[in-house]
């Protein structure tokens, strides 16, 4: 018991030698700690004229401010006079790195990956990407995974690995999109009139003009009950979601235009043919579905 309380004591002593030294080591991580947020703030408001990708701003600005931190941590290490107990943890750390290498190759590999991520061109923060069976808004590009919001405000957490090593699609990188629409009319409408109606619909509503393009229109097949058609025409649109209304406006159009000139477009119907000598006895089968 009275080893305890030595022991105690002597630590009681040092302690109290070391006030000064923890009081100046706590303010010193205290300064780094907001140093590192403000430096933090002041790369990502000052390179935003420099560098437009908001992914690489984000990655300059993370790794400033760490290292601001960091380098506080070690100031305040070597005030405590933990110098010795620092360089052995450096050396156990170069000795055990292969070790420690192997056993965390997954997060290292999306470490790399976010960073390689965060300098390409053609994916940035708030494009509408297409990858991996998801689709949504770029919210953020972390060192370690990447968070797409979906059309219906779900977050989804990809590890940057998978986004690199699979095909994504972007549809901000071009301010154009193609929307195609399939349709049928009934085998007793004028074609040539069809055809007329529908470019004139869309040309009108979709300004194909302005975009310099033409409206495409091609008789596919015949079908059960139907001529069906496709028609395929251009949109300004930097997301999947701007595609989808204007496809769902377009058939909306063509709808109203077909049936102002009585043009129908049929239900799948089936045609059943009485040979001469047989007759169809209507009330047996009801009796029969009855029953």
């Amino acid at each position: 018991m009275d080893k305890i309380t030595n022991k105690l004591e002597i630590w009681k002593d040092i302690f109290i030698k070391n006030i000064p030294n923890i009081a100046i080591a706590l303010v010193v991580i205290f300064i780094a700690y907001f140093t590192s947020r403000a430096i933090n703030t002041f790369i990502t408001k000052n390179l935003g004229k420099k560098i437009k990708q908001e992914s690489v701003r984000n990655l300059v600005s993370r790794v400033a401010s760490a290292f601001i931190f960091l380098t506080g941590l070690y100031l305040a290490m070597t005030i405590l006079k933990f110098d010795d107990t620092l360089k052995a943890i450096i050396s156990a750390a170069g000795v055990s790195g292969i070790v420690i290498g192997l056993a965390l190759q997954g997060t290292l590999s999306n470490t790399i990956s976010g960073v390689v991520l965060s300098f390409r061109e053609n994916l940035n923060i708030g494009n509408w990407i297409e990858t991996n069976g998801f689709s949504g808004q770029v919210i953020d590009i972390n060192l370690n995974y990447f968070v797409i919001r979906e059309a219906d405000n779900n977050m989804v957490v990809i590890p940057n690995k998978t986004i690199l090593e699979n095909p994504f699609k972007n549809y901000s990188l071009t301010t154009k999109m193609r929307i195609s629409i399939t349709c049928g009319v009934e085998y007793g409408a004028d074609l040539e009139k069809v055809e007329s109606l529908t470019k004139e619909v869309i040309s009108t509503n979709f300004n194909q003009n302005e975009l310099n393009k033409n409206v495409e229109f091609y008789y596919t097949e015949f079908g059960d009950s139907s001529i069906n058609f496709l028609c395929r025409f251009w949109v300004d649109s930097k997301n999947a979601l701007e595609k989808l209304k204007a496809k769902s406006d377009a058939i909306i159009k063509i709808k109203q235009a077909f049936d102002k000139e009585n043009i129908s477009i049929p239900f799948p119907m089936r045609t059943l043919e009485i040979l001469p000598n047989q007759s169809l006895d209507i009330h047996k089968v009801a009796d029969k579905e009855v029953s």
